[in-house]
């Protein structure tokens, strides 16, 4: 089987993701975009390279949805062990794109007895891709935090006209990043993206499911129905109660918290390319692919996807550019590639 070309423009509106920006489209996109109209988009918070949600699922050129096209041959595109195949279907890899900060969110655990049947926990990483001077991450619990801090700030901060001094983010750890940067959210984890940071985001979301974010504050924000800062507009939707429910109280506070997520690259093939692992978690393996001319991609019997973020990737009967993704089935042989100064991650379930 043929690795399978995806559609670049899977882009969550301006409604949906109000603090996004231009950089996903100005920087990766160029020259990817079929739908015109979404190229005037005022802000593309996130584009979902890999999705098996209905509500945004990934495409081929001709409108196929991947989930079809696994449907029509799960032996094929997933391979032949189950729990790999359902994790594989759990994949959501997005690019995130913050010109404003993010909310303070939480996610719940998978297993938590409150979530409706439609719903599922959303464990996920980031890796920075660019980042503006100074920008960061708000990670976990600062040290002496308790629930009871934590709940008296987030309810005054309820109540708190916009623009009043934020409560919340001094309880919370913030943590300048840089280019590589790599980290691990699991769920419980109360956590916000700076403004200024473009990340990659892979998260698992049950089959079938959509997966669940619950927000403690959103800075006072107001928007307006196409997702445009307004005073006079709306607040986004708040769950202070179920946020503090799912929170890990009993995690670690602090820097030791923040270096719990945090993960290293290890370079684990040095040829033509250079291959670094930069993470294992909940059952996928995120690896950078690096470098240039002739590399074997090796049949592994598991779905794979490569994301390209620069340069470009060539096989035979297909290539891969900047910003494109390529979905590659199971049951694929030994790949041999053409690389072009590429730069490209490869998720797979492990």
């Amino acid at each position: 089987m043929f690795p399978l070309l995806l559609r670049a423009d899977n882009w969550t509106p301006p409604e949906r993701t109000p603090w996004g920006g231009r950089a996903i489209l100005e920087r990766w996109k160029v020259g990817r975009t079929i739908d015109r109209a979404k190229a005037a988009w005022p802000a593309i918070g996130e584009s979902w390279e890999v999705s098996f949600d209905p509500a945004f699922p990934s495409r081929d050129h001709a409108g196929t949805t991947l989930a079809d096209h696994i449907a029509a041959n799960p032996h094929a595109w997933l391979g032949a062990d189950q729990r790999t195949a359902d994790l594989a279907r759990s994949f959501l890899i997005k690019l995130l794109d913050a010109r404003e900060v993010l909310s303070v969110q939480v996610h719940p655990a998978d297993g938590d007895p409150d979530l409706a049947a439609h719903e599922s926990g959303k464990p996920e990483a980031w890796v920075v891709l660019a980042r503006a001077p100074g920008a960061g991450l708000w990670l976990g619990l600062a040290d002496g935090v308790t629930r009871n801090d934590f709940a008296h700030a987030a309810s005054a901060n309820h109540a708190s006209p916009p623009n009043l001094v934020d409560p919340i983010a001094p309880l919370l750890n913030f943590v300048p990043v840089e280019v590589g940067d790599a980290f691990v959210i699991d769920a419980g984890t109360v956590h916000a993206i700076g403004p200024g940071v473009t990340l990659l985001e892979p998260q698992l979301v049950r089959p079938g499911r959509t997966g669940v974010t619950y927000r403690f504050w959103d800075w006072g924000r107001r928007f307006d129905a196409r997702g445009r800062p307004d005073p006079e507009g709306d607040l986004r939707p708040l769950h202070l109660a179920r946020s503090l429910a799912v929170t890990a109280w009993d995690a670690p506070r602090g820097a030791a918290f923040v270096a719990s997520c945090r993960r290293t690259p290890v370079v684990v093939c040095e040829s033509a390319a250079r291959v670094s692992r930069y993470f294992e978690f909940k059952g996928m393996r995120l690896e950078r692919l690096e470098g240039e001319g002739r590399f074997t991609l090796p049949a592994c019997g598991r779905f794979r996807v490569i994301i390209a973020l620069a340069g470009r990737l060539q096989g035979d009967g297909f290539a891969l550019e900047t910003g494109e993704t390529l979905a590659v089935p199971a049951m694929s042989p030994d790949l041999q590639l053409e690389l072009t100064h590429l730069d490209a991650w490869v998720a797979s379930p492990y």
